[in-house]
């Protein structure tokens, strides 16, 4: 019975921010793509840290 509950609660999860970075940069096609993806998400921290 506990086991269909940790099933069932690890399926309704939502996914942390760093599962949902490591897929976008995994969607990367080339080398170039993934540079330019790393730079975004870094982008975005950077921002994130001085309140944009």
């Amino acid at each position: 019975m506990f086991a269909t509950l940790k099933r069932t609660a690890k399926l309704l999860r939502a996914p942390t921010q760093a599962e949902r970075d490591m897929a976008y940069l995994n969607e990367a096609g080339d080398r170039y793509d993934l540079e330019a993806r790393e730079r975004n998400l870094n982008n975005r921290v950077a921002n994130r840290g001085l309140g944009l």
